[in-house]
């Protein structure tokens, strides 16, 4: 559903995508404490061969089903998706989820594994991962981008469309160029600082809860940092000061897309509407703030379950 212009919808009001209505936001409003180390009951861990190495993984459902591939962004992992991948699987899909390179469990791949070998992660990088990723799944895929991993899964969709049924970015970055320039505190500032100090003023005050995350979680997120590579968050914060604007690439996509978002996510949410647009998508606004899978992962697999009922089905032979 793309919105009239100018309009961006309330968590609260009761209309359209990504709204509070029962079931869906009562159950999200039940999440209790839960170990995000552990996995859902269900979940097989895999390893993935890509360009960059080999990358950690989890899925859930039946092989052979319609595959979703969820990514996450920077300084997260597969773990973000433990509420929301037996919600999917439950519906019949076949969910997987991965490390980006350079991340917690995938630290072990990076460009210094390409042919030739580079010294920085860019978004070729990612992309051809991702690409990877789902050509192994042997048919089209629901891909959902995280943050960072939006723009890795819009650039993957121009090179290959063929490999994608559906869309769906979540909390990405809903600007071209230097990424951060709206973010509140830190927009004002971001054009003055380099990319790498940027990346350690951010994991600064992830570490030390700024956003105000439950304990259970915030260990969890403590933990993946004793394995992410510095090198990663540095360069993928260096990319988020330049990405591509393809803005009108994505609105010549035919494949339904959303745009997934906390009511206050980093970015402003009219920043995000006026994306949601751009790019002839849905826009989905939900209680909470950057992780709507982490904080409101029923209101947003219902949504997901409509964008993929709206898909037109594979070619035939």
């Amino acid at each position: 559903m793309a919105l009239p212009d100018g309009d961006v919808p309330k968590a609260s009001d009761g209309a359209g995508y990504g709204t509070a209505a029962p079931p869906a936001a009562e159950l999200d409003s039940q999440i209790g404490s839960i170990d995000w180390a552990v996995l859902p009951p269900g979940a097989v861990r895999l390893s993935l061969d890509v360009p960059s190495g080999k990358l950690a993984a989890s899925a859930m459902g039946e092989h052979g089903r319609t595959p979703v591939v969820l990514v996450p962004g920077v300084m997260g992992s597969k773990e973000d998706f433990s509420l929301l991948m037996p919600l999917l699987a439950a519906q019949g899909y076949y969910a997987l989820a991965y490390d980006l390179a350079g991340q917690y469990e995938s630290a072990g791949a990076g460009p210094e594994n390409l042919s030739p070998p580079r010294q920085h992660y860019d978004y070729d990088l990612f992309v051809e991962d991702l690409l990877s990723v789902l050509e192994r799944m042997g048919e089209p895929v629901h891909v959902l981008g995280y943050s960072f991993a939006g723009v890795v899964a819009e650039l993957a969709l121009l090179r290959r469309p063929e490999l994608f049924r559906t869309l769906t970015l979540m909390s990405a970055p809903p600007e071209p160029g230097l990424a951060f320039r709206s973010v509140s505190i830190l927009g004002p500032f971001s054009p003055l600082v380099s990319g790498p100090v940027s990346a350690d003023l951010i994991v600064w005050g992830v570490k030390r809860n700024f956003a105000r995350v439950p304990p259970s979680r915030m260990d969890f997120v403590r933990r993946r940092f004793r394995y992410t590579r510095r090198q990663s968050i540095r360069d993928i914060i260096t990319l988020m000061r330049h990405v591509p604007d393809v803005r009108s690439e994505l609105a010549a996509q035919p494949l339904p897309k959303l745009v997934a978002v906390g009511e206050h996510d980093v970015w402003p949410n009219r920043v995000h509407a006026g994306f949601a647009r751009a790019i002839k998508g849905r826009l989905a606004v939900y209680r909470g703030g950057h992780s709507p899978c982490e904080t409101a992962p029923n209101q947003l697999a219902r949504d997901l379950l409509a964008l993929y009922a709206d898909a037109a089905p594979p070619a035939g032979p």
